[in-house]
């Protein structure tokens, strides 16, 4: 399918609990979230440009056992090399919006069908200290698929349960030196995976929409 035409699959099937609870989920108001949330004392530049992006958050697996995909990124990158990410990346020109750039950019990295996704909703954006403005586009993908981790960009494509990311008690408030500064995140490890900064403060968000 041509960049910025990708669709994902419309299915008139009824929802299944967990894929009912997700859609409620987004009805939940909620302001966007940024990577300086934990951090009120940075001063950010008032008219700043942000760059548009956009992520698929996308849980595959049976109800009763979901999961969620995730990349480690390439150490080669400029951009949060090495790190814990979802699928996705910058917004194209000829994408028509942020679920084709989401679509287009699962399968690049992943290997992921966009034939096998059920585009959910959006999530509130995300501002990245690196200057993007990150749509998350919440999804639930059908069936089974055979990741490719797109050598260029991607280190590793894995697979976390679902349940462990919508336990708000799991994660934690952490620090690090930035541009001079002490600059707190949030962190929800998971095995050797490091899931950290705008990545976890995305699904802190969602495990909050989904709490009782």
């Amino acid at each position: 399918m041509m960049a910025g035409t990708m669709a994902a699959r419309d299915l008139a099937a009824p929802d299944d609990p967990l894929t009912a609870r997700l859609r409620a989920a987004l009805a939940v108001s909620r302001a966007p979230s940024s990577d300086y949330d934990l951090n009120p004392g940075i001063a950010l530049t008032p008219g700043r440009s942000l760059r548009p992006a956009a992520v698929l958050v996308g849980v595959i697996g049976p109800p009763d056992a979901p999961a969620l995909v995730l990349t480690k990124r390439s150490s080669r990158l400029v951009h949060h090399p090495g790190q814990i990410a979802f699928p996705g990346g910058k917004q194209e020109p000829f994408d028509t919006g942020p679920e084709a750039a989401a679509l287009r950019e699962a399968h690049e990295e992943v290997a992921l069908p966009a034939e096998q996704v059920r585009v959910l909703g959006r999530l509130p954006a995300h501002e990245t200290v690196t200057g993007f403005s990150v749509v998350p586009v919440l999804a639930r993908i059908d069936g089974d698929f055979v990741a490719r981790a797109e050598p260029g960009e991607v280190a590793e494509v894995f697979r976390v349960p679902l349940d462990h990311v919508l336990d708000p008690a799991r994660y934690r408030i952490e620090g690090r030196r930035w541009r001079g500064q002490m600059r707190r995140y949030y962190a929800v490890p998971w095995g050797p995976y490091y899931i950290w900064g705008a990545t976890a403060r995305i699904l802190r968000g969602l495990a909050d929409r989904m709490t009782p």
